[in-house]
């Protein structure tokens, strides 16, 4: 199983429970399964927090960070126009805009019953159009998802996990 993170599923666990200076456990952790090809992230996903300017963006644009959690294949862009349009059949540039780089990550998932998608979004079935959240156009076109929380129970984190 290859479990694609979204850049919250990152930023999210930095900024609350597993900040880097608090838990380095938990980032060691995701570079083995990264290595191990196990989790990754597209060059879209990668790119959101590579332009950031925090501890974070420093781990991420770590050589050996950056070439364990790079997903090393080209965007399919058909794939790409297949999500963007369970957003909806009309799309203005802003609303482009907000969708951001979500599309590439479902994209990197279709088609690949090996492949699930990890983000800190969370299902909302009043959310319309450029609104609509990764678990629901995950759904919409057939990608499997889960929450972070899932994909650390589902790998097994523990602090000692290095120890096991």
């Amino acid at each position: 199983m290859i479990y694609l993170l979204d850049a919250n599923a990152l930023i999210n666990s930095h900024k609350t429970w597993y900040a880097l200076h608090r838990v380095p456990e938990f980032w060691r952790w995701l570079v083995y399964h990264a290595e191990a090809g196990s989790i990754k992230m597209p060059s879209e996903i990668y790119g959101e927090i590579e332009g950031g300017n925090d501890a974070l963006t420093e781990w991420v644009k770590e050589e050996t960070h950056k070439k364990a959690l790079l997903l090393v294949e080209e965007s399919d862009l058909g794939k790409v126009q297949a999500v963007l349009s369970h957003y909806s059949a009309i799309l203005s540039d802003a609303d482009v805009i907000k969708i951001g780089q979500d599309p590439f990550l479902v994209a990197a998932a279709m088609g690949h019953s090996d492949r699930v998608v990890v983000t800190a979004e969370t299902w909302d079935s009043k959310k319309q159009g450029a609104n609509k959240k990764v678990p629901n156009i995950c759904e919409a076109c057939g990608v499997t998802w889960r929450t972070p929380i899932q994909l650390i129970n589902e790998l097994d984190f523990t602090t000692a996990w290095d120890l096991l």
